[in-house]
């Protein structure tokens, strides 16, 4: 990876849905430099794009057409295999939905990154895993189930779960879509401490409050970023 590299470089990137009888342009044309340790939000109506774009830049779904660069890397000239490596080494997820697997328990569900990640041995995931909960507060639940947690417990959990493995960037997809206000507002206070730490933070929101937390707002229109960026 080149460390001086901007962390994301997009170049005239499209992605179109085709059936039949469709054809849908999702993302029509986005040109994106995001560095690293930035804080950005993506905003904008449902439909518009902005889930679309948040699965391309995590690995999850590739573009019709244009470049995507990750940290200097071009991901178009990769592998399905070196894609998966190069999502669990420097992605970290968080989505609305928490996506914990009901019979592990936190700490376990914490540990599933490193487990597909070669050469980390047992003593090395079980601190990783005790840091990434010391971080989110959620230390004394390690060996609760997710069904014995409230859903701002639960939205923490997932959130250790992206730091685990130390990724260049961490993705939030509505991370407060299914929380109340006050967890919802616990949540954001959390990705705020992780971003002053330095990490860098991509969020998707409908909440203009949140959106303002960023160091940068991007709003997405139709597949396209309206000015400014």
């Amino acid at each position: 990876m080149n460390e001086t590299a901007p962390l994301i470089v997009l170049e005239e990137l499209r992605r179109i849905y085709r059936t039949e009888s469709v054809e849908t342009h999702a993302l029509g044309g986005i040109d994106l430099v995001i560095e690293r340790g930035e804080y950005v939000t993506i905003e904008g109506p449902s439909g518009c794009g902005k889930s679309t774009l948040l699965t391309i830049l995590g690995l999850l779904d590739e573009p019709t057409s244009g470049e995507y660069r990750l940290a200097g890397v071009p991901v178009g000239d990769i592998d399905a295999e070196e894609r998966a490596r190069l999502r669990n080494r420097e992605i970290g997820f968080v989505f609305q939905s928490f996506n914990l697997i009901p019979e592990m328990t936190v700490e376990e569900n914490v540990a599933l990154p490193l487990l597909y990640r070669r050469g980390v041995r047992a003593a090395e995931r079980r601190r990783a895993v005790a840091e990434a909960l010391d971080r989110v507060d959620m230390a004394h639940r390690a060996r609760h189930l997710p069904n014995q947690l409230s859903g701002g417990q639960q939205q923490r959990v997932a959130v250790a779960r992206a730091l685990v493995g130390n990724p260049s960037l961490i993705l939030a997809d509505e991370p407060t879509g299914n929380l109340d206000m006050a967890n919802g507002d616990q949540l954001m206070e959390l990705l705020d401490r992780l971003h002053a730490d330095g990490a860098t933070l991509i969020t998707v929101t409908h909440n203009p409050v949140y959106a303002g937390r960023a160091s940068r707002r991007i709003r997405m229109l139709d597949g396209r970023l309206q000015a400014p960026q």
